[in-house]
């Protein structure tokens, strides 16, 4: 979900100056709608029915397009991204020729919320899947989408799409997100939007404690849960993708950076350089959208030109450990043309 869903409001300017002045929450995904094999909720899995609306700055957007890229959903779910820099009216298409998505013909993110719901008061966040022929919004339901898109839409998985949330796994993969949610998805933007120096004290003590422990389990395997990937490493991985770049000054999350814990760092190399990670990963977008953005804690909107990116592609040796990326399946193909990004490098 879009960091800009919180108490401050909706993702607007006003919004974003109040980052570090109230107390920060994350809201309840508002429209949790399903997409699911039976169409239960009015909503059946169908190839090219719907749009997946995403921010490459956004860590809760970044699962989804990971798990679209590994399973293969690339021509069953078209894909729509926004502009990193936000508007009055948030999530805004400006990256697209006329400013407009050219499936949808929207402008900003928020007229499909509107669409679905007139006057919707909440906060407009990605991940967001839209129904293109009437173009309204099913869900912006962060943590059900990727297990729906793993479980729900299997008929329409690439062959040798590996099983991302396996069901004799499934209890401990979530119990280990449970604590990853809490103290390091979330717990870097407690730190980073903290009102209270107790508040930030409690949230990077939290966070750290939690990156220690993910750190020794990893220390001696290759994956969090299992010896494949799971939906517990893609959630894992879009927080570390993020931790030198962005949290690490950005969000005072500063114990020490991500390269220098030995075992978090190969093992956030091992995910960029496998298939469907890395060749999601805009650093640009990323930058830009936080330092920018977020103008309650960081007012000059100055862009900071490090860390140097490259080292995101040097060896890791995390293959050692054994372990099965894929399990009995393959890597994903190539990046569709029109979604390519640019390669790691120092800004």
């Amino acid at each position: 979900m879009s960091d800009s869903d919180t108490t401050t409001g909706s993702a607007g300017t006003e919004g974003n100056d109040s980052y570090g002045h109230k107390p920060f929450k994350r809201s309840r995904s508002h429209f949790a709608d399903r997409i699911t094999a039976d169409g239960r909720d009015g909503w059946p899995v169908e190839a090219g029915r719907y749009r997946l609306v995403v921010s490459r700055a956004c860590p809760w957007a970044s699962r989804a397009l990971v798990s679209r890229r590994l399973l293969g959903l690339e021509d069953a779910l078209s894909l729509a991204v926004a502009d990193p820099i936000q508007d009055d009216r948030s999530w805004r298409f400006t990256l697209d020729p006329d400013g407009a998505d050219p499936v949808l013909g929207i402008h900003h993110l928020s007229e499909a919320y509107d669409a679905r719901e007139h006057g919707y008061p909440g906060g407009v966040s990605v991940p967001a899947i839209v129904d293109v022929p009437s173009g309204k919004l099913v869900t912006n339901d962060y943590q059900q989408i990727t297990l729906d898109l793993a479980t729900e839409w299997t008929a329409l998985h690439r062959p040798g799409a590996p099983d991302l949330y396996p069901e004799p796994l499934r209890a401990e993969i979530d119990d280990v997100m449970e604590g990853i949610y809490r103290d390091v998805n979330n717990g870097v933007y407690k730190a980073g939007f903290a009102s209270s120096q107790q508040e930030y004290d409690a949230a990077y003590e939290a966070l750290f404690a939690r990156l220690d422990q993910a750190s020794a389990r990893l220390a001696d395997r290759r994956y969090l849960v299992g010896d494949t990937i799971t939906e517990a490493d893609i959630r894992f991985f879009t927080t570390l993708v993020r931790f030198d770049p962005v949290y690490h000054g950005h969000f005072k999350c500063n114990r020490n950076k991500l390269t220098e814990d030995p075992v978090l760092w190969a093992y956030a190399r091992d995910l960029y350089q496998t298939p469907g990670f890395g060749d999601t990963v805009d650093f640009d977008h990323i930058k830009r959208h936080y330092y920018q953005v977020h103008t309650g804690i960081n007012p000059t909107g100055i862009v900071p030109l490090g860390p140097d990116l490259s080292r995101w592609t040097t060896p890791h040796h995390r293959a050692q450990l054994g372990g099965r990326p894929f399990g009995d399946g393959t890597p994903p193909g190539p990046v569709p043309p029109g979604e390519r990004v640019p390669p790691a490098h120092t800004a």
